[in-house]
């Protein structure tokens, strides 16, 4: 396959960037995406030019790192993360637009690397890990009921990737924190700081700078671990119940 590839160029967080087009041949369509960009960034090296900075680890569809935003959509046009996006997904001649998240919360580093350390700000204002909950065989003797421990692990599923902020209009990160909100909520470890784990949550959320949620689905679309849209509604429910109970305190 011969394609034409258009990819976002930033040096740093403080520079301009802007799309440069490069031209790659002979990849398989057994190739995944990462690799296709590995082939072109050998090509740049043997050029002697700067090679595409992206962000990557486990390339085995966990960790969430492969964030990249492809012709429009996060991770691609399959429901899968980038890493799992094979080049059978594309047609030979296809010209592919390659861009890094688009959202103010998550301020691009380096081409198409961007700083997702305002996700790992929102878990940390949830609390949980503040619980003494003893050592790990007192935790474990704790029972979990089926139902809540079948909730939890479902809304666990959401690796962080930030691919609802990308594909939300306002940049919202609320499915993600409805998700964490929720993971944390129905286990008997988070009870006690249930109360005010959504206020922290949302309000640092806001600080971050994500915008609001106007419950388009967008996220609920491009989350290739399919976190099901019910977990905004769910969060609303516990913001509510966890708001009045601040107000009367």
């Amino acid at each position: 396959m011969r394609l034409n590839l258009r990819v976002w160029r930033q040096k740093n967080a403080d520079a301009d960037g802007a799309m440069s087009t490069y031209e790659v041949d002979g990849i398989s369509p057994d190739m995944s995406f990462l690799e296709m960009l590995d082939t072109l960034n050998e090509e740049l090296i043997l050029k002697g030019d700067d090679p595409v900075a992206f962000d990557h680890d486990c390339r085995e569809g966990i960790c969430g790192a492969c964030s990249l935003v492809i012709n429009g959509d996060a991770h691609g046009p399959e429901r899968t993360t980038t890493c799992q996006l094979h080049m059978r997904s594309f047609h030979d001649g296809d010209t592919i637009d390659v861009e890094p998240w688009r959202a103010s919360a998550f301020p691009v580093v380096k081409d198409l690397v961007v700083d997702r350390s305002a996700f790992d700000r929102i878990i940390q204002a949830g609390g949980y890990i503040s619980v003494p909950t003893g050592a790990a065989p007192e935790a474990h003797a704790t029972p979990v009921p089926k139902a809540d421990a079948d909730s939890a692990f479902e809304h666990a599923e959401c690796i962080g990737c930030g691919a609802c902020v990308a594909a939300c209009p306002n940049g919202s990160a609320m499915l993600f924190t409805s998700a964490k909100v929720n993971h944390l909520s129905v286990l008997p470890q988070g009870a006690p700081e249930r109360e005010t784990r959504v206020l922290d949550m949302v309000s640092q959320m806001d600080a971050e700078g994500f915008g609001g949620c106007t419950l388009t689905g967008e996220c609920a679309t491009a989350c290739p671990k399919g976190i099901p849209l019910p977990s905004i509604a769910a969060m609303n429910r516990e913001w509510l119940r966890a708001n009045r109970k601040a107000r009367r305190s």
